[in-house]
């Protein structure tokens, strides 16, 4: 028994705390110690998630540019102008004669085809013209 007693007060002795109680403090310090890199950690990984993001921006931000810049130069060019003026705004030079040709537009696929689908295409024609009459 004397034994048993000596064993105790030597681990009891130790910082003056149970075993248990030596274990809870433990079991707090590593708490702490998680807690206090966790935030700095999760932190770290939220900028470069960032960082990535914004370095895809900048580099589809550079393509547009090398575009821009190419397009800026083809257009510098007159003779670009020129046509493009012809195309887009259909301007002429002076002494030329502009034409405007318009095509057709196609069959009228809404309603009116279906009404008339057996019958003859003049009676459908006159059809058209009464009611247009009206």
């Amino acid at each position: 028994m004397a034994r048993t007693r000596g064993v105790v007060a030597a681990t009891t002795g130790m910082l003056g705390l149970s075993t248990t109680r030596r274990a809870a403090v433990l079991a707090l310090v590593v708490c702490a110690l998680a807690l206090t890199v966790a935030v700095p950690l999760r932190n770290f990984v939220a900028q470069r998630q960032e960082l990535a993001a914004v370095t895809k921006q900048q580099q589809a931000l550079a393509a547009e540019v090398d575009e821009l810049s190419k397009e800026r130069a083809r257009l510098s060019d007159p003779a670009e102008v020129a046509a493009q003026a012809r195309t887009r705004l259909g301007y002429v030079l002076p002494g030329e004669v502009p034409y405007v040709v318009q095509l057709p537009s196609g069959p009228d696929l809404t309603g009116a085809g279906e009404a008339g689908a057996g019958m003859p295409w003049y009676r459908q024609l006159w059809r058209e013209v009464a009611e247009g009459s009206r």
